[in-house]
């Protein structure tokens, strides 16, 4: 797996735990780790991720 399909299934991911985030009726610290990991991951690879927040 090379750097760009890497940062292509973070990228998804992110979107995807955002998208959950939003839909969320409760608190759900799970889901808030993950978030924070994926932010990580994705500042790593120099990502933006203020383009990927959900509104």
């Amino acid at each position: 797996m090379n750097e760009k399909e890497i940062i292509d299934i973070s990228i998804r991911t992110y979107c995807n735990l955002q998208r959950i985030k939003k839909y969320e009726k409760g608190e759900n610290p799970e889901l808030e780790y993950q978030l924070r990991e994926a932010k990580a991951k994705l500042s790593i690879y120099g990502v933006n991720i203020q383009e990927l927040e959900f509104d």
